[in-house]
């Protein structure tokens, strides 16, 4: 499967991202996740959204991100193993669009078969580009959020419920963690991923909640969040599997979270299917 990886933090940081070695990740097979990798890291309402359908080790483009200083408050990664659509830019995560005048970024790890027709779209705006199932899931999702973007920003309260909503219908239908931000919060929904031995279970994703003091860094192979400030403020991470040491919580099988300036701002349980 997919690996998802995702920084929230109160002040801007430094995340380093060496996608050849961060795609064997939580890999069940060999070669780890080699179909394409994406980022899109946040400035405000606008995000930098960088992906390629190509192994990490085969782009030139991607050391050239590697070396890139980016800090940014909200980022959020994706590098692919192909199960729906072929390999190709349009089926490259993380998928972004316009609406309410911020931009919306997903990710989505699992397999939902026949999502297409189980879950039409039907007329409007917002249609697939490509021939995943996750773009056909983010599409659904900004139609089911569009009504509450009509003016002012949505509480994060009526974001949830949307949120939440869309993973209730996912979760009969197949293995659905995802990641999804409007640049103001981020929301997180855990299902249940192929482990390392290949069968597939909960957990699907992990979170790690820090403090951050003076000059605060996170490392794994393939990654670093690298976070330097005066005064203390919460970063806290999300990953499909532990990343480097700390504290890190398995999130329980349709449960979503939902984060703001590195803070847990709203946490709801789900019914599992």
């Amino acid at each position: 499967m997919c690996e998802l990886f995702a920084v929230n933090s109160a002040r801007p940081a430094r995340v380093r991202l060496r996608f050849a070695e961060f795609a064997l990740h939580g890999a069940h097979v060999h070669g780890g996740n080699p179909d394409g990798w994406g980022a899109a890291y946040f400035d405000g309402a606008e995000a930098h959204v960088l992906r390629e359908p190509l192994p990490a080790v085969q782009s030139a483009f991607v050391r050239v991100l590697e070396d890139h200083d980016f800090h940014s408050t909200l980022v959020l990664s994706h590098v692919r193993r192909a199960s729906r659509g072929p390999v190709a830019l349009a089926n490259t995560q993380p998928f972004s669009r316009e609406l309410g005048g911020r931009r919306h970024v997903f990710a989505h790890n699992g397999d939902l078969p026949d999502i297409q027709t189980r879950w039409p779209l039907g007329p409007g705006c917002w249609k697939p580009i490509g021939q995943t199932d996750s773009e056909h899931v983010f599409c659904q999702l900004l139609r089911m959020l569009a009504p509450l973007w009509q003016g002012e920003i949505p509480s994060v309260e009526a974001r949830l419920d949307v949120v939440a909503a869309l993973a209730e219908g996912l979760r009969p239908i197949g293995p659905a963690n995802f990641l999804y931000t409007d640049g103001d919060v981020l929301f997180a929904h855990a299902h249940r991923r192929r482990q390392a031995d290949g069968v597939v279970r909960k957990p699907g994703l992990h979170l790690l909640r820090r403090k951050a003091a003076g000059s605060h860094v996170q490392e794994a192979a393939g990654m670093q969040v690298c976070s330097s400030h005066a005064g203390d403020h919460l970063l806290t991470m999300l990953a499909s599997v532990p990343l480097g040491g700390g504290s890190w919580e398995a999130l329980a099988e349709g449960e979503i979270v939902a984060l703001r300036e590195g803070r847990l701002v709203a946490r709801r349980s789900g019914g599992l299917a």
